[in-house]
């Protein structure tokens, strides 16, 4: 079976873009993963689209193609929350190992910040809850994650001040990262101090709303300088709303990780690298621990010992995450795999940890409902 590889990626900054479209934002993160993965117009012959919540066309992928002058043999657009751009790279990779295609773009952006009211980005995530239980009683993304997290730290023992450590590190990271939304500094008694949200979440523990757009190309065959290899993809769906999951600690993370882990014949100690979604810091905590990379509880005791520090056992979203780097829907997801890659292709700048060979990264759909993993690993 044909191998995949990451040959190519791309973003634009975070943060408020204005006067620019998603089209017009995807257009130049994909111009930069083709420049890089040094490969033409003709000879992408695949293209997945992540969808936009501020541009809701029912063909996104092939109006795409359209707007960027491509004509593939394949294209698709997908919706899975969070999750989409894990998914989408996971199907990238299956197109290529099976021949389908040989150069599949994947991309996703939007104008999120710019191009839709507060208000309006409230009402559109919240619609993730139960329509007949959730949304009618005012649940909004943020409450579901403050419920989730309420329970979770009452079963744990995570404290707010352990939340807020991720908070922190986040930010500490997107420093380093010019493309950042987020950069300021960040103590932790500034995330504390932040405006409450939904208890027990505050400001600083939330992910901002960007704009933003990132690309990246999956191929049959890399350059000898960087051959980034996916080599391993899990994904698991135990439920879609918040009131239907029955347990706590277990929202399908662990099932996605290992499946993936085990397509790569790989155990957790050969992970040199962490990718992980971090829509709040909760989703962050509660992932690391689900995925196994931190006990039941202890996910913030691992990071005051330095763990997930960039010299430490499993670095940790080194572009500053969803937390700080920015979340403009599909996208922020996908730029966590894009710094993976960048991390294994040792072109991550200031960023670039000294021992990264093999990262494991995961992506979240909803509240917690849709998981996808994927093992990356670069050739010596």
């Amino acid at each position: 079976m044909t191998r995949a590889f990451i040959t190519g990626v791309g973003n634009t900054a975070f943060g408020r873009i204005p006067n620019r479209s998603a089209l017009d934002l995807m257009a130049q993160a994909a111009r930069s993963a083709l420049d890089e993965a040094q490969l033409d117009h003709r000879q992408i012959d695949g293209v997945l689209c992540g969808y936009a919540t501020t541009f809701p066309h029912l063909m996104l992928s092939t109006l795409f193609c359209e707007k960027f002058a491509l004509t593939p043999a394949y294209a698709h657009s997908l919706q899975l929350g969070g999750a989409t751009g894990g998914a989408m790279i996971m199907l990238a990779r299956e197109l290529v190992r099976n021949q389908t295609c040989r150069n599949v773009l994947v991309v996703a952006g939007e104008n999120r910040l710019s191009g839709q009211t507060r208000d309006m980005s409230i009402q559109t995530l919240a619609q993730v809850g139960d329509a007949e239980f959730e949304v009618p009683n005012g649940g909004s993304v943020p409450a579901y994650y403050a419920l989730m997290a309420s329970r979770y730290m009452h079963e744990t023992g995570l404290t707010e001040r352990d939340l807020a450590a991720f908070a922190v590190q986040m930010r500490q990271q997107a420093a380093k990262h010019p493309d950042a939304h987020l950069r300021d500094p960040l103590t932790l008694e500034d995330v504390l101090a932040s405006k409450p949200i939904s208890s027990p979440l505050k400001l600083a523990d939330c992910c901002p709303i960007s704009d933003g757009a990132v690309a990246l190309v999956v191929s049959a065959d890399a350059p000898d300088a960087a051959r980034v290899e996916i080599i391993g993809a899990g994904q698991a769906h135990r439920h879609q709303h918040i009131s239907a999951w029955r347990d706590i600690r277990h929202c399908g993370a662990a099932d996605a990780a290992q499946r993936a882990l085990d397509s790569a014949g790989l155990q957790r100690s050969d992970i040199h690298y962490l990718a992980i979604y971090d829509s709040f810091t909760i989703t962050l905590a509660m992932l690391l621990e689900e995925t196994g990379f931190a006990p039941v509880g202890g996910s913030s005791r691992l990071l005051r010992e330095g763990a997930f520090s960039s010299d430490g056992r499993w670095p940790l979203n080194t572009h500053g995450g969803l937390l700080s780097f920015g979340h403009c829907g599909v996208a922020g997801g996908m730029a966590h795999a894009v710094e993976a890659y960048r991390q294994l292709a040792q072109t991550a700048g200031p960023r670039q940890v000294s021992r990264a060979s093999r990262a494991f990264v995961h992506a979240d759909g909803g509240v917690m409902s849709s998981h996808v993993s994927l093992i990356l690993s670069r050739e010596a």
